[in-house]
């Protein structure tokens, strides 16, 4: 993908004033390392009469991957294949914004010892941009560039030459004209209108992008006719985090018209302390769900207890700090996920006889294991989610059947609360990981039929704030061997899902029997 930014002059304002400007050389071709690839800056002309420069940025497919973040933030959120099969490489995005305000920081500051007087004067500009996703089309594109004084072509770019009648895609050639703003101003301006225009960022948008936003919107974002879909597409359709930026714009733009500062007119409540800024902070959800689950394992009186699924440790280090559990075990089947386990636990400084209450194995939850029998307690927390739905029923099998600790905690995220998630896109699961997502109803019907055919009890407790109308957040399941249910209703509001899963189970437990059956006759054989 890459950009061109082009101005004219004279022998007295020679145009090569760009190569100062930008405080890149016209003369040599540079290479700037970035997160997700190399920017190439180089210059196809430069003459006293012309100079254009060009940023090209070549991105890695490799850290792509490596780096992204799932649906919806790494890249293309409409297909399932994004990490493999996307535009980024090709199509301005928020990949290249980040490298214009890397490359040319300076530049969008103002900022140039050596032509200070030229810094601060509008230049004639033309900016280039041949592939731009337009989620909105070249009529959007008008609205968002219009206000700020460019004069803008926005072609859309057909889907295939060979066949006209597909009709366009979703992306336009971007020409930008105008004699008014600044080099700093038109940066800024791109700095926050590709992603905009994309409706996608390569990174987690975090309060500090609010920040960035005010930063590169000065001057122009809080008088722009399009205010609120700029800063709810910057910020990733963060509820919070756009209506922070929008009573911070509305400020400034109050203090700019009556021509005082912004702490003049915000004045009407004293600063908060400390104190009170922290008690109103809330509590991340994966804090609360640990916080159940250790709650739920010190009413069962566990001691031992099992990890599974156990991720990069947190669950583990905080059982280690109670002295109640003398023997810890994580199982994972990511070797990975166990090193940087073994990392945070700091096991090879760990003092003996610590070390000697925790283990870490590498193991499926999908094949039973003799070596996770006789546990009091086994965890799964945000387990289940991630196994295929045929493979459930090994799943069951391997730890309610073989393993059969007395106490098994399950969560999983509850998708009827997904619609509460500012940033989560409407049918997206919370993780690109993950393979379903149940409603209460579901998750309460495995789990009642896992209970009744391993000879469990079972509760459910809501993790999070329980919502009125869609429940908690998250859901655990409490199942306790050898304890009969309250009630345990023969149908479940989804009978079609309960045969099916019944089907499976059988299945499951008529291989795990053959296979068992198997073993007895080669003992036999062999004796």
């Amino acid at each position: 993908m890459f950009l061109t930014i082009t101005t004219t002059g004279t022998p007295e304002r020679p145009a090569t004033d760009l190569g100062y400007l930008l405080h890149k050389h016209p003369d040599n071709a540079q290479a700037f390392s970035t997160s997700y690839g190399t920017a190439h800056v180089l210059y196809p002309e430069a003459t006293a009469e012309q100079c254009t420069a060009a940023l090209l940025l070549e991105v890695d497919p490799v850290a792509l991957v490596r780096r992204g973040k799932g649906k919806g933030r790494g890249g293309a959120p409409d297909a399932a294949l994004a990490q493999y099969v996307n535009d980024r490489p090709y199509a301005a995005s928020s990949l290249l914004a980040v490298a214009l305000s890397a490359v040319f920081s300076s530049a969008m500051r103002g900022v140039c010892a050596a032509r200070p007087e030229r810094a601060g004067e509008p230049l004639p500009l033309r900016i280039e941009v041949p592939a731009l996703p337009a989620r909105g089309g070249p009529g959007l594109v008008g609205r968002l560039f219009e206000p700020l004084g460019w004069t803008v072509t926005a072609e859309p770019v057909p889907l295939d030459t060979r066949f006209p009648e597909w009709g366009d895609s979703r992306y336009v050639r971007l020409v930008l004209e105008s004699r008014t703003p600044t080099l700093a101003e038109a940066l800024r301006h791109l700095y926050v209108l590709l992603p905009v225009l994309d409706d996608a960022k390569h990174y987690w948008v975090s309060s500090d992008e609010v920040d960035k936003l005010l930063r590169a919107g000065e001057g122009w974002l809080p008088g722009h006719p399009e205010q609120q879909l700029i800063t709810s597409r910057y910020l990733s359709r963060r509820w919070s985090l756009t209506r922070q930026a929008r009573e911070r714009l509305e400020l400034l733009r109050l203090a700019e018209a009556d021509d005082s500062e912004v702490e003049e007119i915000d004045n009407a409540v004293a600063a908060e302390t400390d104190a009170e800024t922290e008690e109103e902070k809330p509590t991340p959800l994966a804090v609360q769900r640990r916080e159940a689950v250790l709650a739920a394992l010190e009413r069962s009186g566990a001691a031992r207890v099992l990890d599974l699924g156990c991720g990069q440790g947190q669950l583990v280090q905080a059982l280690l700090k109670d002295v109640r559990y003398t023997e810890i075990v994580g199982v994972d089947v990511s070797m990975r996920a166990l090193t940087i386990a073994s990392r945070r636990l700091k096991l090879d400084r760990m003092g003996e006889r610590q070390a000697a209450r925790v283990r870490l194995v590498q193991g499926s939850l999908a094949y039973t294991d003799a070596r996770l029998k006789g546990y009091d307690a086994a965890v799964l927390s945000e387990v289940v989610e991630h196994v295929d739905p045929p493979r459930l029923p090994a799943l069951e099998y391997a730890v309610f059947g073989s393993a059969r600790p007395r106490t098994v905690l399950v969560t999983t995220p509850n998708v009827e609360y997904n619609v509460r998630w500012e940033s989560l896109p409407a049918g997206h699961v919370r993780h690109g990981d993950h393979r379903f997502e149940w409603t209460r109803a579901e998750f309460r019907a495995w789990a009642e039929r896992v209970a009744r055919r391993h000879g469990y009890g079972v509760e459910f407790v809501p993790v999070g704030p329980d919502d009125p109308e869609v429940g908690p957040p998250t859901q655990m399941a409490v199942f306790t061997l050898g304890q009969t249910p309250d009630e345990t209703p023969d149908e479940t509001p989804d009978k079609t899902h309960d045969k099916t899963l019944d089907k499976t189970l059988d299945a499951a437990h008529h291989s795990a029997d053959d296979s068992a059956d198997d073993e007895k006759k080669k003992e036999a054989t062999a004796a």
